[in-house]
């Protein structure tokens, strides 16, 4: 049980995270991936060899630290943790692991001069709350998932239904179980967890769902990383008619519902969860200001698609921008990057809008600030990362 005691030592402890928390958090994965290496699948290894999944989990920490007198100030972080860990199929047996992992870390890292007994039994008792918190919210959901007409816990087989190249660098996957039954609906903007092996190794991914929800399939659009082992895996092995395994529905970057203009900006493949957005949208009959930006038109995925939509549907407006444009790419709005100029331009008069963005991290940093400055009211903007999530700052 966390007592009195044990926040105040663990509030203490801020100073120390705010100076080294990256460290810590380092060394902890070091010890979790050799102590524990059933865990491994669990975290895309490219997050660990660019530091991003050490910053991310140093500021989790810190926040959590920070907050721990009130954690409801933790706002949407933990509801976006809760729906990546139900996306990978996280169960409550993992969380030991963690909790002896970071408290190893703790101790190793700080040293017995500042990681004493009391320390250690304190951070081990926040810990302890966190994870009776995640868990049990993580528990609700997956029997949520399970009690839903084609729902399921855990893994279920899907066969590739098609697969089609959408630019120089994305492809979409259409996915129809193999047992014939219906699938979950999905809330526009989610994402599906995918089990795949790839060179006899295990590897778990997380991938918007790039369509409307239909109760039959799912669709998966996928860019091929650098290096990437489970999109290049996608690409160039995985065909029609191939079977992979699916983790039901989650996450929490949803359309709500609203009557406000609807403005959708995407950057490369952070395109994939606004496509399913602006579907559902679209029968709304709500105004809609769909941007993109992307580096050229041969990476510019789904062009034809939402340029169909525009002619089909009045209250439907598209801007496209381009970091390099083509001489017979005529149908791009801008050049250069998205800024605040752009933005005024593109977006409705009234700056009463619901704004729903996604994309690269610092495409993203410059979006964020840019609605705050052209008067955006912030809690009427909305984003989530596909990668660990980081302050937007």
């Amino acid at each position: 049980m966390l007592l009195a005691a044990h926040r105040a030592i663990v509030t203490a402890t801020v100073p120390i995270l705010e100076q080294g928390g990256e460290a810590l958090t380092r060394h902890f994965y070091q010890i979790l991936f050799t102590d524990f290496p059933e865990v491994i699948p669990f975290f895309n290894q490219a997050n660990q060899e660019g530091g991003v999944q050490q910053r991310a989990l140093a500021n989790a920490v810190l926040a959590y630290a920070r907050n721990i007198e009130k954690l409801e100030a933790l706002g949407p972080l933990v509801a976006t943790i809760i729906n990546k860990h139900v996306s990978l199929q996280i169960q409550p047996n993992h969380y030991p692991l963690v909790g002896a992992s970071l408290l190893k870390a703790i101790r190793e890292v700080l040293g017995a001069e500042v990681a004493t007994d009391a320390v250690i039994e304190a951070w081990g008792a926040a810990y302890g709350q966190l994870a009776d918190i995640l868990s049990g919210a993580e528990q609700q959901i997956y029997e949520a998932q399970k009690s839903v007409v084609g729902g399921w816990n855990g893994m279920r087989d899907f066969v590739v239904q098609s697969k089609q190249v959408e630019s120089a660098e994305i492809t979409s996957f259409v996915l129809a179980p193999v047992d014939g039954s219906p699938v979950m609906d999905f809330t526009p903007g989610q994402y599906i967890g995918l089990r795949v092996v790839v060179n006899g190794e295990e590897a778990r991914r997380q991938y918007s769902l790039s369509a409307a929800s239909n109760g039959r399939t799912y669709r998966i659009s996928v860019k091929r990383e650098p290096l990437g082992k489970v999109s290049g895996f996608l690409h160039d092995q995985v065909q029609e008619g191939d079977v992979l395994q699916l983790f039901p529905p989650a996450g929490a970057f949803t359309l709500k519902e609203s009557d406000k203009p609807l403005v959708l900006i995407s950057g490369g493949v952070g395109i994939t969860p606004t496509l399913a957005m602006l579907d559902a949208a679209l029968n709304t009959g709500r105004e809609i200001h769909f941007i993109h930006a992307a580096r050229n038109g041969q990476v510019h995925a789904f062009r034809d698609h939402i340029d169909s939509l525009a002619g089909q549907h009045g209250h439907l407006q598209r801007f496209y921008c381009y970091a390099e444009v083509g001489e017979e790419e005529t149908h791009v709005h801008a050049s250069g990057y998205l800024n605040n100029e752009l933005l005024e331009k593109w977006l409705p008069a009234s700056r009463d809008v619901d704004a729903y963005f996604l994309g690269p991290l610092p495409f993203m940093q410059a979006v964020k600030r840019s609605l705050v400055e052209i008067g955006v009211p912030e809690e009427q903007t909305h984003y989530e990362f596909f990668g660990p999530a980081i302050a937007l700052q």
